[in-house]
C-alpha cells in the first residue's frame, strides 16, 4: 500500500515546513491576540471587582452615616419634645397659680364688699328701726 521511497521524507519535510510556517504566520499571532484578550478580560474583571468592592464599602459607610444621622435627629426630636412638655407643664402650673391668686383676690374683694354691704345694711337697719320706733312711740320717747 505505501511506498517508502524518496517522496515520504519530502512529504514529511513539506509537512514540517508548512507546520512551522503556519505557526509563525497564523498560530503565534492568534495566540498572542487570544492572550492579550484574556489579559484584557482578566484586568477588566479585577478592576470591576475593585470598583464593586469600593462601591459596596461606600454604600455601607453612607448607610451608617444615614443611620447615625437618623438616630441623632430622633434624639434631638425627643429632647425637644421633653423640653416642650417641661415648658408646657411650667406654664400650666404658673397659669394655675395666677388663677388661684386671682380667685383668692376675688374672694377677698367679695368678702370686703360683703362686710361693707353688711355695715351699710346695719346702718340702714338702725336708721329704719329708729324711724319705726319714732312712728310707733313718737319722737319724744325714742331718744
Amino acid at each position: 500500500m505505501f511506498d517508502f521511497d524518496a517522496t515520504l521524507p519530502l512529504m514529511a519535510l513539506q509537512f514540517l515546513l508548512l507546520a512551522a510556517l503556519l505557526n509563525v504566520i497564523f498560530y503565534k499571532p492568534m495566540t498572542k491576540v487570544l492572550d492579550d484578550r484574556d489579559n484584557y478580560v482578566r484586568t477588566n474583571n479585577l478592576d470591576a471587582r475593585e470598583h464593586l468592592a469600593k462601591a459596596e464599602r461606600l454604600t455601607q459607610e453612607y448607610e451608617q452615616q444615614l443611620a447615625s444621622a437618623l438616630r441623632q435627629s430622633q434624639l434631638t426630636m425627643e429632647t425637644a419634645q421633653a423640653e416642650a412638655k417641661k415648658i408646657t407643664a411650667q406654664k400650666i402650673a404658673q397659669a394655675q397659680q395666677e388663677a388661684q391668686a386671682q380667685r383668692e383676690q376675688a374672694a377677698k374683694e367679695i368678702e370686703q364688699q360683703k362686710q361693707a354691704a353688711m355695715a351699710t345694711l346695719e346702718q340702714q337697719v338702725d336708721a329704719l328701726s329708729s324711724q319705726i320706733l319714732e312712728k310707733l312711740l313718737g319722737p319724744a320717747l325714742v331718744k
